[in-house]
């Protein structure tokens, strides 16, 4: 990608503001996992079931699971600024091939499960289809508005992000 692509590519107000989004987005859900790899316990029982149950009483199998999934959550969190090239201090090769292609994945699970379970569990809380008396309301609730809606929003960011800055939407934008 040369000088010219790149700068018009990143300058976009919309890329920008995704690329932030999606970073914010990320970093967040990773500080939280940390928190509770470390011990932290505040919000758990917005996780509820048997994730919760690990998070308080879990070993060392668990607080490494835990590391793994801030790592994971850390790196698919600075990816959109990567790919967008913010603060412009991101290495050429963040913008290759494989990196946008591991980076189109990561937004399309994101997008997926956040949809899939915030639109189920939507569903559940209405009571529509019959919600079980021994379901957790308060969890349910967390995660219908707000934890799977969170990983919905930072995959429709991060995919604004990835699209934005796609080689044939840069070219286009050519005078």
């Amino acid at each position: 990608m040369d000088a010219v692509s790149r700068s018009q590519n990143t300058d976009s107000p919309t890329v920008t503001v995704a690329a932030v989004v999606a970073a914010a987005l990320g970093l967040a859900s990773a500080a939280l996992s940390a928190y509770w790899a470390a011990g932290g316990t505040a919000l758990l029982n917005t996780i509820g079931g048997a994730i919760a149950e690990w998070g308080r009483h879990g070993g060392p199998g668990v607080r490494f699971a835990l590391w793994l999934i801030v790592l994971l959550k850390v790196g698919v969190g600075v990816a959109a600024p990567a790919i967008a090239d913010l603060p412009r201090i991101s290495p050429a090769w963040t913008r290759t091939r494989v990196p946008r292609l591991l980076s189109w994945i990561a937004a399309s699970i994101l997008i997926a499960y956040g949809a899939v379970l915030t639109g189920s569990e939507l569903i559940a809380f209405t009571g529509m289809l019959g919600t079980p008396p021994s379901v957790d309301r308060l969890a349910l609730a967390w995660h219908a508005f707000v934890w799977d809606p969170w990983f919905l929003l930072w995959g429709v960011a991060f995919l604004v992000c990835l699209v934005r800055t796609r080689p044939s939407a840069v070219a286009s934008t050519r005078p």
